[in-house]
């Protein structure tokens, strides 16, 4: 009997949704022949540290042979720095490899994960991808609801996803709601906190995940080098959990699968604190200042512990976007991550800030008539951002 290739496939692979990127500057640039800023996937603009980029290009020489399939140097000085032992830390491709892989060990079909609704979209995919069944708990006050992940518990339950300060809404909890939850989570069942914004965070009682690792080692924690540290187009993070789990990752991820190049600018990144100090207080007073100006246009964004601001709209959310776009500035729709009347506004620099600002204001003051046949009538408004 000949099957297809899509019977081939098995359902929950094919029932996947995939993941959205943001548009590229370029494109966009190209596209409506007019000069653009991206504030749409929460990257460091000032750019990666000086001396990330110079550890680069030295590296570059050294391009035609393997790197480092273990990355032992990185994890060496990543575990000093935590306090942990080197088996410990788990360095990946950005912590969406990281997010993948634990799913792979824990999932098979008849087995759960939990995250929830309003969260990284990675998470709810991961789970799927390992044939595990998806439980979306709802969110509480545009953030985790601790307590609902705990109640939706079962005896099939292997993974709990939380992020911490969540994307896209940009809220945080803090160590007492965070030990209350952990104290509730059986033994058996992987909670993968993901603090890929932390740095940013202003709030002083967020979890100390390092500490609470030697407390509950179910607790697999993340972070990356793509926000704070500027190597999103690098693709390196790293997680640091149990070492049983980290040598089970191990056997499922790509050889290779962090470059020299990543390896390097990352190790010279970390000694970089005046770079990462810089950002954090650039990203603190624009962010302030975007609260406050939206805030003053009569919107009603939400007190953010990130690098952007999450932005309830209501019913004409896309087309603004989209008449953003057409003025230059690419924001991100929220539909696909489960917020179809929201955007998100990533912090740029004082004169980005101040040209979505400007476009901002002016698309408000259009007539909601005019607006959408604005966005009606051009093509390119209808395609994803």
């Amino acid at each position: 009997m000949t099957h297809t290739l899509e019977e081939l496939i098995p359902d929950y692979i094919q029932g996947l949704p995939a993941y959205v990127a943001g548009k590229p500057v370029e494109e966009v640039e190209q596209e409506l022949k007019i000069h653009a800023v991206k504030l749409a996937s929460n990257e460091n603009p000032l750019g990666p540290s000086p001396k990330a980029m110079e550890a680069a290009r030295r590296m570059l020489g050294d391009a035609n042979w393997y790197p480092d399939g273990g990355s032992k140097r990185l994890r060496e000085v990543l575990a000093a720095r935590a306090g942990v032992r080197a088996e410990e830390v788990f360095v990946g491709l950005g912590s969406s490899e990281i997010i993948d892989l634990a799913s792979r060990v824990l999932l098979r079909p008849g087995l759960e994960g939990i995250t929830s609704e309003g969260s990284f979209a990675l998470f709810s995919i991961a789970i799927r991808a390992s044939g595990g069944k998806l439980i979306l708990t709802p969110q509480k006050n545009y953030g985790f609801d601790l307590g609902a992940i705990a109640r939706a518990v079962t005896p099939q339950t292997r993974i709990i996803y939380i992020a911490n300060p969540n994307n896209p809404t940009g809220t945080a909890f803090g160590e007492a709601e965070f030990r209350e939850f952990m104290r509730k989570v059986p033994g058996d069942v992987l909670v993968v906190l993901d603090e890929a914004y932390r740095e940013y965070a202003d709030r002083k009682d967020l979890p100390d995940a390092m500490k609470l690792f030697r407390e509950y080692n179910n607790i697999l924690t993340l972070r990356t080098f793509s926000k704070v540290y500027g190597l999103a187009g690098l693709r390196i993070g790293y997680g640091i959990g149990h070492p049983t789990l980290v040598a089970e990752m191990n056997k499922l991820r790509t050889p290779f699968n962090v470059t020299s190049v990543g390896q390097a600018a990352a190790l010279a990144a970390l000694d970089d604190e005046e770079h990462v100090r810089k950002s954090v207080e650039i990203n603190r007073t624009e962010r302030k200042r975007l609260y406050e100006q939206l805030k003053r246009m009569g919107l009603q964004p939400v007190a953010s512990e990130t690098n952007f601001v999450f932005v309830p709209i209501g019913p004409r959310a896309k087309a603004l976007c989209d008449e953003l776009l057409h003025e230059g500035v690419i924001v991100r729709p929220l539909g696909w991550m489960g917020f179809p009347e929201a955007m998100r506004i990533s912090v740029g620099r004082a004169a980005e800030n101040t040209k979505l600002l400007v476009a901002l204001e002016h698309a408000l003051a259009r007539p909601a008539g005019a607006r959408a046949r604005s966005v009606q009538t051009n093509e390119f408004s209808n395609r994803s951002v």
